[in-house]
């Protein structure tokens, strides 16, 4: 991100960010076998300055779980923490990805927690004005409520948040 606008906790490098966790492994039952049972693979990683945790126990592996569980505890900062924002225009992040008025990227790519908290904070800085916020971020309306669309839970919220204000939900 450029200067003029402050890093997100879900933009943070993964060095940083690990800085700010703490990471506990765990057993979980289910599918498996007794690999499964037998081994700490669950990965619990807390946020500790704002006590967000996510966790991954899917796989068998430690790692890949410590990999997923850090993607999860991204995603939550971005739906769940907001930064201010530095006047209008977009970070060189999301300049990278928008081209046209249209914004390309995928809801599983390592790139989309620190997008979608930046869409969320010019969202909620915008009042929750879907037109603005878009045109500030130099994509189409549609565009960017697609964006947002990749993530049900911050869908909800903006929904939410939009219904708080007395705006009409969007569909």
């Amino acid at each position: 991100m450029n200067g003029t606008f402050p890093v997100h906790p879900a933009a943070l490098t993964e060095d940083q960010l690990l800085n700010q966790c703490s990471f506990q492994t765990t057993r979980r039952s289910g599918p498996g076998g007794q690999h499964r049972n037998k081994v700490e693979t669950a990965v619990v990683v807390t946020h500790q300055p704002t006590g967000l945790r996510a966790e991954a126990s899917e796989r068998r592996s430690q790692a890949q779980n410590r990999t997923m569980a850090i993607f999860r505890l991204r995603l939550e900062l971005a739906i769940h923490v907001r930064s201010a924002l530095a006047g209008e225009g977009s970070s060189e992040l999301w300049q990278s990805r928008t081209g046209n008025r249209k914004l390309s990227v995928s809801a599983e790519h390592d790139d989309f927690p620190a997008l979608l908290a930046e869409a969320l904070d010019r969202v909620a800085a915008l009042e929750f004005d879907l037109s603005t916020s878009a045109e500030q971020l130099n994509v189409s309306t549609t565009q960017l409520a697609r964006f947002l669309q990749q993530s049900p839970e911050a869908w909800k919220r903006v929904n939410d948040e939009r219904r708080a204000r007395n705006l009409r939900p969007l569909r």
